[in-house]
């Protein structure tokens, strides 16, 4: 190579230097690119350490609306039976007795209420007082109605106005009760049991199964299906019962012979238990199966009970 064509030493330096950098570039890249895929790999908490430990600058962007956040209210206390307390305390006082037990317990669930001033012999005894309603209102204040039945059959209704904390646990009266009329009588729903079952398997081994059940003649177990688990009342309350009437859902119940296996009929059985004070109407809700050419009760649904006989 000619003198004058020869590159001179700092010239040929720079471009072995820019080669260098180059390839560390590369190198970098490539090393950045695996330990991505093995953070991502390890999961996210090797993830959260990765990028606590590299200066990574990240930038945040505004948002246009603020993200609200919504926690879940509490579970409001019903204070249906502290309005009923004081109803009764406070129907038991009197100005004139101020002092008496039942007084002061009216004073001290509602300071700002004057205690009421009965007249001798105005009403007979009060007898029960029952929390019929509680609703709350939108500033989450309460009014409790209650019922105040006396001993010769006389009742009134009541609504209190009550105070409760944000936590439910703590309740005030904050006003006198006031007189309201009682609840209307709702319509009642049309029966679902309307076909009438003749005396039969199925009638009988309904009256026998409450038989058993009520009276303690003989074992509850033996009509119950396989996997229904449930105790006859206990000490039996009645000595004695009959069967006035049975209807049922379907039209299978009614059928002169057993259905095939698996086979199920929902019924309501009406009917008399007698005890050492009288006779008393009761009705129940059943549901039956068909097994080896028997009725067998799958649910007693009048007690509260699941399919396998089980408490819900």
């Amino acid at each position: 190579m000619s003198p004058g064509t020869q590159a001179s030493p700092s010239e040929a330096v720079a471009p072995i230097a820019a080669g260098a950098r180059l390839e560390a570039m590369r190198r970098r890249v490539r090393l950045s690119r695996m330990a991505a895929w093995t953070v991502i790999a390890a999961g996210p908490v090797a993830l959260c350490v990765a990028i606590a430990s590299h200066p990574t600058t990240v930038e945040a962007t505004a948002t246009t609306k603020p993200t609200a956040v919504r926690t879940p209210a509490a579970g409001a206390a019903d204070p249906g039976g502290y309005a009923q307390l004081f109803v009764r305390a406070w129907l038991r006082s009197g100005a004139d007795h101020a002092t008496s037990v039942q007084a002061r317990l009216a004073q001290s669930m509602a300071p700002n209420v004057d205690l009421p001033e009965p007249a001798v012999g105005a009403h007979s005894a009060l007898e029960a007082v029952m929390t019929l309603r509680s609703a709350q209102t939108p500033g989450g204040a309460w009014s409790v109605t209650v019922a105040a039945q006396y001993a010769d059959g006389w009742v009134r209704y009541y609504t209190v106005p009550v105070a409760a904390d944000r936590t439910g646990a703590s309740f005030a009266v904050t006003g006198a009760p006031g007189v309201v009329a009682g609840p209307a009588r709702a319509d009642a729903t049309k029966s679902p049991y309307t076909v009438s079952v003749p005396d039969g398997d199925l009638s009988s081994a309904v009256g026998e199964f409450l038989a058993a059940y009520l009276t303690g003649a003989g074992e509850v177990d033996r009509y119950l299906a396989p996997g229904v688990n449930l105790s006859a009342v206990s000490p039996a309350p009645y000595t004695s019962l009959s069967v006035q009437q049975v209807s049922a859902v379907e039209q299978t119940a009614a059928a002169d012979r057993v259905p095939p296996d698996g086979t199920r009929v929902h019924v309501q059985v009406a009917v008399k238990a007698r005890d050492g004070s009288g006779r008393w109407p009761l009705a129940y809700e059943l549901t039956l199966r068909a097994r080896s050419g028997r009725w067998e009760v799958a649910a007693l649904e009048s007690g509260g009970t699941a399919s396998d006989g089980s408490l819900r």
